[in-house]
């Protein structure tokens, strides 16, 4: 069974799409497999209750790689895109990209504050195509 979700964007930062995961689910038990179609977004499992977990992760993140105008990152060479772009890439290919969760009876197996979040590493608002496959 697949499907594909179509997540908005405001820009950077972390949007939760668990509830549409979750609605989509058949009432059995498989395996749901995530896998976001771009190379500047991530997925992750993360908290859901508090936000300023959100908030601390995406700071984290920026300092660790800051945006492409920044003195530190002058040695990019990809930057005709924007200086939002390269370290959006970096980004991506620090976190994951697709995950893998067990479903129990049409449930996502998350912990009681887990939930699924599509990561936005650039400076627009984006519409992040998710491709899902249950078996």
């Amino acid at each position: 069974m697949n499907a594909t979700f179509t997540i908005h964007t405001d820009g950077p930062g972390l949007t939760e799409f668990t509830r549409e995961v979750a609605a989509w689910l058949p009432p059995r038990d498989g395996l749901l497999t995530l896998f976001v179609r771009h190379t500047s977004a991530s997925l992750l499992v993360q908290e859901n209750h508090d936000p300023e977990v959100r908030a601390d992760l995406q700071t984290y993140l920026a300092g660790l790689v800051p945006e492409g105008d920044h003195p530190s990152m002058r040695w990019l060479t990809h930057t005709y895109e924007g200086p939002d772009d390269m370290p959006a890439h970096i980004r991506a290919a620090l976190l994951p990209v697709s995950l893998s969760i067990p479903v129990e009876a049409g449930r996502m197996a998350l912990g009681t504050w887990q939930g699924l979040y599509l990561w936005e590493h650039r400076r627009s608002p984006h519409a992040r195509t998710i491709a899902a496959h249950f078996g």
